[in-house]
């Protein structure tokens, strides 16, 4: 399995799904993958089930809030037998949402609440969506760069 391969597969068997394949290498063993949200479940399946990318290690949000997509929501994948890696981002604009992929791996559970907690990243199908980390009373979303910090003086 090389990446030339991998980013062959994926054009052809999604096509229009994949934005952008691949979006940029940032290591001889890592690629990345612009995925339209819509599909994302499905890639997601695929890379698993296929690939053998059958570890998600990561799931985090990053706010870019001078992008008309202001969010992107990024899936950091590895395969285990393979010793590979997949980066696969979706974005969202203001008040978009992207299906959770928790029925693919059972671990995104937990990063989807604190990307949603942390940025507002609304995942449908999530089976339950609500704050991780901060009480339920809490305004806003503290790692959106438009958050009100507060100073305290010393």
């Amino acid at each position: 399995m090389d990446n030339d391969g991998i980013a062959k597969r994926l054009a052809e068997k999604f096509g229009d799904a994949i934005e952008s394949a691949p979006a940029h290498r940032d290591l001889e063993s890592e690629l990345t993958f612009i995925v339209k949200t819509n599909k994302i479940v499905e890639v997601c399946d695929y890379l698993k089930k296929e690939e053998k990318f059958n570890f998600l290690s990561d799931l985090c949000g990053v706010h870019y809030p001078d992008r008309d997509k202001k969010f992107e929501v990024v899936y950091h994948l590895f395969s285990i037998e393979r010793k590979k890696r997949v980066r696969l981002k979706v974005r969202l604009g203001m008040g978009e949402s992207v299906p959770s992929v928790t029925g693919v791996w059972a671990t995104a559970d937990w990063h989807e609440r604190e990307c949603y907690d942390m940025l507002g990243i609304n995942f449908t199908g999530h089976p339950n969506l609500k704050r991780i980390l901060l009480t339920d009373d809490f305004q806003g979303h503290p790692l959106r760069k438009d958050f009100p910090y507060r100073s305290e003086d010393a």
